[in-house]
């Protein structure tokens, strides 16, 4: 799911240094390009340093990683540079953008080794597989529970107790022109309220003083209360993120909580599927199809969940026990038919903007 939004201070730390892992080169390459291997994403992307290594000394590709932003900036980014592209694969456009970098052409048709063990309601692609879905998760209002407690309060659960006037000034969102969690959340207000209605819910959400920031790591980590990773400076104890958001509060602490410092509002949820692909007109298009298999192998898929706090693609992924204990299951999430998306995106963020941000 875009978007760091799901990792921990310790494992930004990493990301951020993280930039490329040395490799050996194959025998028959002799080109720098033919022997590294560039991977395109949000702020968000991270693994393991020995998964990332292990997949080097067997391919003989250097991995380098290009973080491009939030989500919809890496995107927007991608399309932008699809006649010169920056790297061979990108990994992170999901099904609230998929529609824009299809109809871009960004993408070229490869079928990843693997695509079986996942299920068909995550490939949105399954007939063209321009891309892979890699991953998915829920975008759900995140509370802080000790705000919660030490007001006497009980969190809101749903889009329409957000309304609701004991919660006046306490939520951050992303802005949906920048940001996947952002656009993620307001499709969940127009699932709930309808193409008639979600406009007069903004207006209302607007009115209860809701704010407006431009990532997922300035709600996250800045502005909320319950952010380790912030520690708790922000003021907003609500904050627009992840149902696998409350494990990365846990991480690290020993003994381990009976429950976690962060809960999820879970009738607030709206479903995300992310998705890679290999750029049209890669450098190293034989490297990219490579990596594309790795990203789907259990190697990758059962390291993501503690790294980019998301639920793997494959069905036969292992999720770790602090994963699935803190993290919420969200039965029957908010989902649009990606058509509708694709149809209707566009002016609703573009509505969204005038009414919100004005």
């Amino acid at each position: 799911m875009s978007t760091t939004r799901r990792i921990t201070a310790a494992a930004l730390a990493a990301a951020a240094g993280m930039t490329a892992l040395a490799g050996c080169g194959s025998a028959g390459d002799s080109s720098a390009d033919a022997k590294t291997v560039t991977l395109v994403s949000h702020d968000s992307f991270n693994a393991s340093k020995s998964v990332l290594a292990a997949f080097e000394k067997e391919s003989g590709y250097k991995v380098k990683v290009l973080r491009g932003g939030d989500a919809g900036e890496a995107v927007n980014k991608a399309i932008l540079s699809k006649d010169n592209p920056q790297g061979d694969v990108f990994f992170g456009i999901d099904n609230t953008l998929l529609s824009r970098g299809l109809n871009a052409g960004l993408f070229t048709p490869y079928k990843a080794k693997g695509l079986d063990s996942v299920p068909a309601d995550l490939q949105l692609d399954k007939d063209g597989h321009r891309v892979t879905p890699l991953d998915y998760g829920d975008i759900c209002v995140n509370y802080d529970r000790a705000y919660f407690t030490q007001h006497k309060l009980a969190p809101p659960q749903t889009f329409d107790d957000l309304l609701k006037p004991q919660y006046k000034g306490l939520l951050v969102t992303e802005n949906s022109a920048t940001s996947s969690p952002g656009l993620a959340f307001q499709l969940g207000t127009i699932a709930a309220h309808g193409e008639a209605g979600w406009t007069d819910y903004w207006k209302k959400l607007k009115a209860n003083g809701v704010e407006v920031v431009d990532s997922w790591e300035q709600a996250y980590n800045e502005r909320f209360s319950g952010s380790a990773a912030g520690k708790g400076k922000g003021d907003k104890p609500l904050v627009v993120s992840y149902a696998s958001s409350p494990p990365a509060e846990v991480m690290g602490k020993n003994p381990a909580p009976k429950e976690g410092p962060t809960g999820v509002a879970t009738g607030t949820c709206f479903q995300q599927i992310e998705f890679g692909g290999l750029l049209k007109g890669a450098k190293n298009e034989k490297g990219g199809k490579a990596l594309l298999d790795f990203l789907l192998s259990k190697t990758f898929q059962e390291d993501m969940p503690l790294q980019m706090f998301v639920n793997p693609a494959r069905k036969d992924a292992k999720e770790p026990e602090l994963f699935t204990r803190y993290g919420a299951t969200i039965d029957k999430p908010a989902t649009l038919a990606p058509e509708t998306i694709a149809k209707n995106r566009d002016q609703w963020v573009k509505q969204w903007s005038s009414l919100v941000l004005k």
